[in-house]
């Protein structure tokens, strides 16, 4: 499975570092029994802030996230439907977001890790892989016109696409992204650091 690949190209998967958060908790009895936050097409997620080094974003705290950088939350209006979509992390590793477009038609069946789609950027073409498995229920109409929020609002109106199914069981809560996030951020300093150390 692919994320996000920092200066590969013209052809990329979509965040680098596969690295898996150290405690993957998708499927908790307390999840089950209702208390997972539902998020609706237009409702905004309450979040929580994250710093590290120079990166500042807010995290919807009801989400689940995967270790190639997206998120999935559940539609409340459709029971079993999940909405994915880039973090702010993935977006800044993509730069400027300038197409997009889907390999799969809603009702076509696919497995995690399968390739979907793809987003262009000036940095390279980054494929979408799949974070959940069943039947692809579409992408973000409002893409068409309006690719700029992808990279604008990922956690709202800049979601990808819909699946009927169920998330990767790799996907976490918030706290293990954060995990997640400060040492894929530290790696990326420390490669900095060695790169500038003569």
């Amino acid at each position: 499975m692919g994320g996000i690949a920092e200066g590969r190209s013209p052809r990329a998967s979509a965040v680098s570092g596969d690295s898996r958060p150290s405690q993957p908790c998708l499927w908790t009895p307390a999840l089950k029994a209702g208390t997972f936050q539902r998020s609706s097409l237009m409702s905004a997620p309450s979040t929580e802030f994250y710093k590290r080094s120079n990166f500042v974003t807010h995290l919807p705290v009801g989400y689940l996230y995967s270790p190639t950088h997206f998120w999935i939350a559940p539609v409340a209006e459709v029971p079993g439907r999940w909405r994915v979509g880039f973090t702010k992390f993935a977006t800044r590793m993509l730069g400027e977001i300038v197409d997009q477009q889907w390999e799969k038609a809603a009702g076509d069946q696919i497995a995690v890790g399968d390739i979907i789609g793809s987003v262009e950027g000036f940095k390279a073409i980054s494929d979408i892989y799949s974070i959940a498995g069943g039947a692809f229920a579409g992408g973000n109409p409002e893409l068409a016109g309006k690719i700029e929020a992808i990279g604008e609002d990922p956690y709202g109106a800049g979601w990808l696409y819909l699946v009927d199914g169920e998330p990767d069981t790799k996907c976490t809560d918030l706290a293990g992204y954060r995990r997640l996030l400060d040492s894929t951020i530290d790696r990326i300093l420390e490669k900095q650091q060695s790169e500038e150390t003569p």
